[in-house]
């Protein structure tokens, strides 16, 4: 088993979310300390189901992976250094990272404003136990670690609020119009629904896991939304009961999970990928993989996030499952393959 859920992880406060910047309230009020070195940390996340059709309002649920770190440091740059990035493959001034790393830029830059200290510059350096590129959250961990590393360099204890308002901020530069969901997930501590716009936790119950494959290709949930969107305005009828059963779906899983029901959370999550598919938004090495986990037992197996690459699910009913279609999973050619306990 590659991890299962830490409770202590999951027990994250906020003075860990913010980067330790806890008891210092009303620091931006009385003026800014001198920066110094600060630290920021989120994790990734996964949608368990509602890729797509979460856009045109119906429920999609995503599940905070707290083991999977995304880790960022910020240090102040003397006036006659050139502010750097270390991150990925990396390694160069920040401002020449290039478009991968344009909703970081914007992450220091909204939250430096949001200081009052836009003149200053900062190194800034992230470590991700998970790729990009992948349906993980990736972005918005990264952006939002960014904002906490900056943060705690001043001492500022910002509400979570503003916290994921910047992040969002930021997100913009990737996603265009981010639902908020990978900011709020990346930094909290329990599942969310977002429907409609609103989002709400969400309590899993039941004794599942899922298992987590990394198919190696690199997927874009822009290139991807925007393909949906277009044959929406090419086919509405069509198309559009797709996202309706998509939702449907979604809303019916949702609730499964909240009753600790498996065996039917894994059927929709089977249901799910079908119509994803007739989306257009699958991929050869998707299906493999999700092939290989339903052959080994799994209850249900779907790609999840953006889809055209990425990552897929699979959902086990106990632990010696669980290792099963992990280990299939890596003989079918998986890159990476995590567990994931859904009730630590």
């Amino acid at each position: 088993m590659a991890f299962m859920a830490d409770k202590g992880l999951q027990k994250t406060d906020e003075a860990t979310a913010t980067g330790g910047s806890a008891h210092r309230a009303g620091a931006a009020q009385k003026g800014l300390n001198e920066p110094r070195e600060g630290y920021g940390q989120t994790w990734a996340k996964t949608i368990l189901i509602g890729e797509h059709s979460v856009v045109y309002g119906h429920p999609a649920l995503a599940l905070p992976l707290h083991e999977l770190k995304m880790q960022a440091w910020a240090a102040p740059a003397a006036p006659d250094e050139t502010p750097r990035l270390h991150a990925l493959d990396y390694d160069g001034p920040l401002e020449q990272s290039g478009e991968r790393f344009g909703g970081l830029r914007r992450a220091v830059e909204v939250t430096l404003k949001f200081l009052g200290h836009s003149g200053q510059g900062f190194h800034i350096r992230t470590v991700s136990d998970f790729p990009a590129g992948r349906g993980l959250g990736s972005s918005a961990a990264a952006s939002g670690a960014v904002v906490r590393a900056l943060l705690d360099a001043y001492q500022v204890d910002a509400s979570q609020e503003d916290i994921l308002n910047l992040t969002n901020e930021a997100e913009k530069i990737t996603h265009g119009h981010p639902s908020g969901l990978d900011a709020a997930t990346t930094a909290g501590e329990q599942p969310v629904e977002l429907s409609a716009g609103n989002m709400r936790s969400v309590q899993p119950h039941g004794a599942g896991y899922l298992v987590i494959a990394d198919t190696g290709v690199a997927g874009s949930t822009k290139e991807a939304v925007e393909g949906v969107r277009s044959r929406l305005q090419a086919d509405p009828d069509g198309v559009g009961q797709l996202l309706d059963s998509l939702g449907q779906e979604a809303q019916e899983a949702i609730g499964d999970l909240e009753e600790g029901q498996m065996e039917p959370l894994g059927e929709h999550m089977n249901q799910a990928q079908d119509l994803l598919n007739a989306l257009q938004i699958g991929h050869p090495q998707l299906d493999h993989l999700v092939e290989a986990a339903r052959s080994e037992g799994a209850l249900g197996a779907k790609l999840t996030g953006g889809g055209l690459g990425g990552c897929m699910l699979a959902l086990a009913a106990d632990e010696e499952s669980a290792d099963r279609i992990s280990q299939a999973l890596k003989d079918s050619g998986a890159k990476q393959v995590w567990a994931h306990q859904l009730v630590a």
